[in-house]
């Protein structure tokens, strides 16, 4: 399945990346497995999507738990939580 990754925020500046294509390996189905795909990249991917992170996800532009269905051709995009003052 190809979808598209979007990075945002400090995310983005993490990995250097705004985003990219990319074609997923059978059996990642899940905006949660997306992130468990790219933290396995490692290091900056490690850091940047760590669990332990506080980040907010979104498929096709619609905020989204890990549990989230995603679909060929889709969006998946992750930015850390906002606040604002």
């Amino acid at each position: 399945m190809k979808i598209t990754l979007r990075f945002f925020a400090s995310v983005r500046e993490a990995l250097g990346s705004s985003g990219e294509s990319v074609d997923l390996p059978p059996g990642v189905a899940t905006v949660g497995a997306v992130r468990d795909f790219l933290i396995a990249r490692g290091g900056a991917w490690a850091d940047a999507l760590a669990h332990e992170r506080a980040l907010r996800m979104a498929f096709n532009h619609v905020m989204c738990e890990p549990g989230m269905a995603i679909a060929e051709g889709g969006e998946v995009a992750f930015f850390p939580p906002v606040t604002g003052g």
